[in-house]
């Protein structure tokens, strides 16, 4: 019988780094072939099995870790992303023989008041916090325990603590969005968006720089926050057909969709009369009709890296903070000219 090994053994027979391993048995997309021919020939002739990445953590860990998002379970499971998000988290603890647990309650208030009480039971190695909302206690009180823990997000810059997270460059999906539109020739650019977490906030940001450098005046009338809800982007989007835009930004794909439906409603076009862009690139996004042209947010990297980042502070839990910002794509699509 072949002799099990663990991630760390094969990445030695290998010659390549523990993570080019864990992206490779991830089926993680963006590993060269030569690398992934490498890992691969290695875990064929070792009999290496997944559940064996267990022995990367000490025996005295849960070997569990929690996923922690703010927002009661009414909002995430109504928003695609939040799915996406879970599903990537999970794949990625998988290879790394880690089990996941869900943080999530009905209820904002008594998810933070739960998940406190399971943290200081010591049920968890750590935890990976959601960056949804900017307005809970929950970040503040894992600084205060010394709990180790990965934002997905970025932190509110008055946090004085040093923190390790994952992001995209937000403000940067944002500008590239509107360089988009406005290098399409539109100038009435409206912009649906959110202001509940930091995400939805340098979106915005990214738009009004894309629109001065563009020597475009800001218009508050053509800006609309909602609440992340269909229901909010499509009453959004109602408005600003009455006060006429020619082109809008929507700061989720799950929004956008439904701007793309009050548009059809009031017998407009898409691109024709109005063009849009979204945010995300979900699945959902290539089920719009036409298309949805959108910025890309690499949502299965950043959840690899989050679970990567998360095992290396639990292992050596004095390390400098691992801060880590992604870049966004445009993807264009149908639904922009």
């Amino acid at each position: 019988m072949m002799k099990k090994l663990t991630i760390n053994q094969i990445a030695k027979l290998a010659d390549v780094s523990k993570g080019t391993v864990s992206k490779v048995l991830n089926n993680y997309p963006h590993v060269s072939d030569e690398m992934r021919e490498r890992v691969m020939k290695v875990v064929n002739q070792t009999g290496f099995q997944r559940h064996h990445v267990a022995q990367l953590l000490a025996s005295s860990r849960s070997n569990i870790i929690g996923l922690i998002i703010p927002s009661g379970a009414k909002s995430v499971f109504a928003d695609p992303y939040f799915a996406h998000l879970t599903e990537s988290i999970t794949r990625s603890c998988n290879v790394f023989g880690l089990t996941l647990s869900l943080l999530l309650f009905y209820a904002e208030q008594e998810n933070i008041s739960a998940t406190k009480n399971i943290i200081t039971n010591g049920l968890l190695d750590g935890v990976i916090l959601s960056g949804d909302r900017r307005d809970n206690d929950i970040l503040p009180w894992l600084i205060q325990q010394s709990t180790r823990f990965v934002f997905l997000g970025r932190p509110d810059s008055t946090t004085n603590q040093p923190i390790h997270f994952v992001d995209v460059d937000n403000f940067a999906g944002g500008k590239m969005a509107t360089d988009h539109l406005l290098s399409s020739g539109h100038r009435r650019i409206g912009f649906i968006g959110c202001n509940i977490n930091w995400a939805g906030e340098h979106r915005y940001d990214g738009y009004r720089v894309a629109l001065a450098e563009g020597g475009i005046d800001y218009d508050p009338n053509l800006v609309i926050f909602g609440d992340f809800s269909p229901e909010s982007a499509y009453d959004a989007m109602t408005t600003l057909i009455k006060v006429g835009v020619d082109a809008v930004f929507v700061i989720s794909d799950n929004m956008a969709l439904s701007a793309l439906k009050c548009i059809r409603e009031h017998g407009l076009s898409v691109p024709d009369d109005i063009s849009v862009i979204g945010f995300d690139d979900l699945p959902m996004a290539h089920q719009a009709a036409p298309n949805l042209t959108t910025i890309r947010q690499p949502i299965q990297k950043q959840a690899h890296l989050a679970v990567e980042t998360l095992i290396k502070i639990i292992e050596t839990p004095h390390d400098a903070p691992h801060q880590i910002i992604l870049s966004p794509e445009l993807v264009i699509r149908g639904t922009t000219q």
